[in-house]
């Protein structure tokens, strides 16, 4: 079982920066792949970032790609979404996720587990 809490979410202004964290419970987040969904108001949850379970291996959505960058360090059970080059279309709700398999996925279903979600609007 693992649990994840999302922290770090905010206002910001278009142009700007805010970094989430995802700090997960259990021994064993070590052997987990970890990933990074939003939603949208209307829209269908979607996938960001995702990162192997050892980090070397990590994968964006385009709409993201060299903005938003997925980090995890295994030592503090927790992983992190840096966001530079904020949009207003980057606000949503934004989850994080584990799953136990090895490949990264960018399918809601095949996710086990799930934060609580930490709200990000991108507002001048």
């Amino acid at each position: 079982q693992v649990q994840l809490v999302e922290s770090g979410g905010g206002l910001v202004q278009p142009g700007g920066s805010l970094r989430l964290s995802c700090a997960a419970s259990g021994r064993t987040f070590r052997t987990y792949t970890m990933a990074w969904f939003r939603q949208a108001p209307g829209k269908e949850r979607e996938f960001v970032a995702g990162s192997s379970w050892s980090g070397g291996w990590t994968y964006s959505a385009d709409s993201v790609k060299g903005r938003f960058t997925i980090s995890r360090d295994n030592a503090k059970n927790t992983v992190y979404l840096q966001m530079n080059s904020l949009k207003p279309e980057d606000t949503a709700v934004y989850y994080c996720a584990a799953r136990s398999g090895t490949v990264v996925s960018d399918r809601v279903s095949e996710y086990d587990y799930w934060g609580q979600g930490s709200q990000v609007t991108v507002s001048s």
